[in-house]
């Protein structure tokens, strides 16, 4: 909606202008304008109609720098309102709204050039590899992982990379707030491990967030600003490294391949459930995987850091399967929710449905 919006402002501001080019050349008898109007000042009148209508179109291609565009149809309307003050004055208001999007747009290029630059340093720090995920290397797992890795169809399959997901779903800040939508782009690798998370979330009409979380190296951080220009999270330091690591070692079940780097061992538990443990950079974290009987993941669980009111503390992370499909080749979960197991009580904070998964591709869409 607010997108239609600002199209229709556009637009229709724009068409205004063409008022003064139809009174400086008599194309029309324009009574609004009390005041004369030379040829030169009328060219620029219908100069601001075409930049306020290629703003318009840059804006529907969903080109980056629409907003370069916009500030120089602002600033030649503004001009021209105030040769015209007694007329045109009520174009300002047009016009201080416009500049509002243009504060948005240059925000959301900003942070798009950040990321971009980030993705690209990830991308290139990736080990190609090649070979076959055999038999003969899943031979030492616990026999459910072996059961899992042969049902995501990945045994027999050439090795993988590194994998770009497209996600989609809904989630909250606490039990008593209401679900945010939101979609997102995912990067990982698999050697070294890392990832580069893009999320854009719906927290009001009119108002969104943006978020970039990334593990890479080793190292947490969390990037969330609102309408890409505020600031409102930017955390790092050891307690983001845990849960971004708790993270990586959870999300294999998009890329199960990962079940054999030598970063991450395996203990059985039983029949039905394993213990993963990654070892990386420093920091060891584990997590419990349960499995159907048949083979799919039904469910991971770890500690991770909690964070109350600027004091973290560890607590059960809960993630549950709802659905599986296969994209790519690979059978995985594609609907899981996320329930954080405090002691006053369950708090599923996260729904998240995977709608595209590429390995060995980094292509956007």
């Amino acid at each position: 909606m607010p997108k239609v919006i600002f199209l229709l402002l556009l637009f229709i501001h724009g068409l205004i202008h063409l008022m003064g080019f139809a009174k400086a050349f008599k194309f029309a008898e324009i009574t609004q304008f009390t005041q004369s109007i030379s040829k030169p000042v009328g060219a620029f009148w219908g100069l601001s109609t075409l930049l306020f209508v290629l703003v318009g179109v840059l804006f529907i291609l969903k080109k980056d720098t629409w907003w370069i565009w916009a500030m120089a149809a602002v600033f030649i309307s503004q001009v021209l309102i105030f040769t015209s003050w007694q007329d045109a004055k009520f174009g300002t208001l047009a016009n201080l709204l416009v500049v509002i999007f243009i504060v948005i747009g240059y925000g959301s290029w900003r942070h798009n050039k950040l990321v971009s630059s980030e993705l690209e340093m990830f991308l290139a720090q990736n080990s190609v590899r090649q070979g076959m995920l055999t038999e003969e290397k899943i031979a030492t797992l616990p026999t459910i992982v072996q059961t899992w890795l042969r049902r995501s169809n990945v045994v027999d399959k050439p090795v993988i990379s590194s994998v770009h997901l497209w996600q989609k779903g809904e989630m909250r800040t606490s039990p008593v707030r209401r679900w945010m939508p939101f979609d997102a782009q995912q990067y990982f690798t698999l050697s070294p491990p890392g990832f580069i998370w893009l999320a854009n979330v719906e927290m009001k009409p009119f108002f969104r967030l943006v978020g970039r979380d990334k593990f890479v190296t080793g190292k947490g951080e969390m990037l969330i600003k609102a309408m890409s220009i505020l600031p409102l999270v930017n955390a790092k330091g050891p307690g983001i490294d845990q849960g971004s690591m708790v993270r990586y070692l959870s999300e294999i079940i998009w890329f199960p391949q990962a079940a054999i780097e030598s970063y991450i061992s395996w203990e059985e538990i039983d029949s039905t459930s394993a213990k993963a443990t990654m070892n990386y950079g420093g920091i060891t974290v584990d997590g419990t995987f349960q499995f159907t009987p048949a083979g799919d993941l039904q469910s991971f669980q770890a500690d991770r850091f909690y964070d109350r009111k600027g004091m973290s503390t560890l607590e059960p992370w809960h993630i549950e399967s709802k659905d599986w499909a296969v994209f790519d080749g690979v059978r995985m979960p594609v609907i899981s929710e996320v329930t954080w197991k405090l002691k006053e009580g369950d708090f599923t904070w996260l729904k998240v449905e995977v709608t595209e998964v590429h390995h060995d591709e980094s292509h956007s869409k």
